[in-house]
């Protein structure tokens, strides 16, 4: 959470009534409770990657005694990118109850602050770090509609665009945005190519990345033409099926009826 003013009333009563709190940093979790003005009622224990298997029997039994546990995780929700996820699981295995505090998140910000279209999209965590990998997944992105959120380190964010400019085109419009909700918010809009120019400078703090999804090829209009015929079949005018055709599939509309009338002309012949 970059601005504690983001923290909702049920985050601060939670932090004060729950019996235990799993803390992915419990020092991070004591100093957000000091900043809310919150004295933390239960007991406090840490769980991290390392320790989150041996945790979760422990906690579970805990839960099944009666207790509530919170679980807050370091700068992000739980189970996106941090843990969490397997004491979801396991709790909805034992048919133990399980709710969420809704608080802010990086995904749905950096989508919102792009200017990139996002009615669809999707969330790859973070890019792997080596080269080789990254490339692979960046290819699985070239025909990608949707727009991609992903998270990157700030010490291989200068690679990670320069991969990308590279197998997805400079062309292909994103977003860099870096510290959100913090103090030096900054985000970063241009062309993959001007993007990995702006990084070779380096930059600081959490960085998530909105990709721009990949544009549709457009459809050469005599692939077409059965489609407008079948639409006349049901009842349009030539022109009106042209026209609703041409829309959907983003080609031109007048290109579209000349070769419609070019294939009846062949028919003819």
């Amino acid at each position: 959470m970059g601005d504690v003013g983001d923290a909702s009333q049920r985050l601060r009563v939670a932090l004060r009534s729950a019996d235990i709190v799993a803390a992915e940093d419990t020092r991070r979790t004591k100093a957000l409770a000091r900043a809310l003005e919150v004295t933390i009622g239960g007991r406090v224990v840490s769980f991290y990657d390392h320790v989150e298997t041996a945790r979760i029997p422990v906690l579970l039994g805990e839960i099944e005694a009666g207790r509530t546990v919170l679980l807050v995780t370091d700068a992000g929700m739980p189970s996106v990118s941090d843990p969490g996820y397997r004491m979801v699981a396991a709790c909805v295995e034992r048919d133990l109850p399980v709710t969420c505090l809704p608080g802010p998140s990086a995904v749905t910000t950096a989508l919102a602050l792009s200017a990139l279209p996002m009615e669809r999209f999707c969330f790859d965590g973070f890019a792997p770090r080596k080269s080789g990998q990254r490339r692979t997944w960046l290819r699985t992105l070239l025909a990608e509609p949707r727009a991609c959120v992903f998270f990157e380190s700030p010490h291989r964010l200068a690679d990670c665009l320069g991969d990308a400019v590279e197998v997805l085109g400079p062309d292909r419009r994103a977003a860099v945005c870096r510290e959100l909700t913090k103090t030096y918010e900054q985000v970063v809009r241009g062309t993959l190519a001007e993007l990995a120019d702006w990084a070779v400078e380096g930059a600081r703090g959490e960085i998530t990345v909105v990709l721009a999804g990949a544009r549709p090829e457009a459809a050469d209009p005599a692939d077409l033409v059965d489609e407008v015929e079948a639409r006349i079949g049901a009842g349009l005018r030539l022109k009106d099926a042209c026209a609703e055709v041409a829309a959907d599939h983003g080609v031109s509309r007048r290109e579209l009826y000349d070769a419609v009338v070019g294939a009846r002309r062949e028919d003819e012949d």
